[in-house]
């Protein structure tokens, strides 16, 4: 499926105005349906809807594991701006309220202050208790490189990326989307649906760490994320209370780390 259009625009510099083409990344809406009913919808680059349904839907508590799922798929064959997933009996009787959303903050919530928000987070969430420990000098190399991955970027300048590494520093899986957060659900679903989570390491992410990536991250156990931009406070406070690592890129080779230094070796 095509997600980036050739386009004719206008550019402007120094007084002159020049016609040229520019790549431009699409952006269409996902309409996520629970046990026949309309749960969510999302914007977001066309493409692998289903492993970004997955991966929504673990960040989301409405899975744990690929069984709680009974199927997965298009409403209807010819269009993928709808998905529908259909949940075991036993998973729709223990996630109870999450369903109708009435109890459940989501990661699009707001107007939630921050103290508030952490505070519901962590009674939602668990620490994570996965202990990879990487070398901080590898882990800067694959952030730096994680632009060499991004072929919708190179094209559009207008994509995200998130991509799994293992303790190897190999890379595991990678997703672009016009969205950072929709990059980190496409990412995580694939290795979700491939039952191969565990063997993640460490998450590279192209935008800044806000805390609804932290949330992702941690209902996928991955405790250790760099990324190219900076933390938000509020991801920092989230990610230390969940026993997980945050950095970004410094100048002049650097990184900054704003918690768990201890999983960085070389970093503390």
């Amino acid at each position: 499926m095509e997600n980036h259009l050739n386009h004719s625009i206008i550019l402007w510099r120094n007084g002159e105005s020049n016609v040229e083409n520019q790549e431009l990344i699409f952006e269409e809406p996902l309409s996520i349906r629970v046990q026949g009913k309309a749960y969510s919808v999302v914007m977001r680059t066309p493409g692998e809807e289903l492993a970004h349904t997955a991966g929504f839907c673990l960040a989301e508590g409405l899975v744990d594991q690929p069984e709680d799922i009974v199927s997965l798929g298009f409403c209807d064959g010819n269009d993928t701006n709808v998905v529908t997933v259909t949940l075991t009996p036993a998973r729709q009787k223990l996630i109870g309220n999450q369903l109708d959303r009435r109890q459940y903050i989501s990661q699009t919530s707001c107007g939630i202050c921050g103290k508030q928000l952490v505070e519901e987070l962590r009674q939602m969430l668990l620490p994570v208790e996965n202990n990879t420990r990487i070398n901080v000098a590898m882990a800067l190399t694959c952030l730096d490189k994680l632009s060499h991955h991004q072929p919708l970027r190179a094209k559009t300048r207008a994509a995200h990326a998130a991509a799994l590494f293992d303790p190897e520093y190999n890379l595991l899986s990678i997703a672009e989307d016009v969205g950072r957060h929709n990059a980190l659900d496409k990412v995580v679903g694939k290795l979700f649906l491939e039952k191969t989570l565990e063997k993640v390491a460490f998450l590279v992410l192209s935008s800044r760490i806000s805390y609804e990536l932290v949330q992702k991250a941690a209902r996928a156990k991955i405790a250790i994320i760099l990324a190219i931009s900076r933390p938000t406070a509020l991801a920092v406070s989230l990610a230390s209370a969940l026993n997980m690592t945050l950095a970004s890129r410094a100048k002049n080779n650097g990184l900054y780390i704003y918690c768990g230094a201890t999983k960085l070796l070389g970093g503390a």
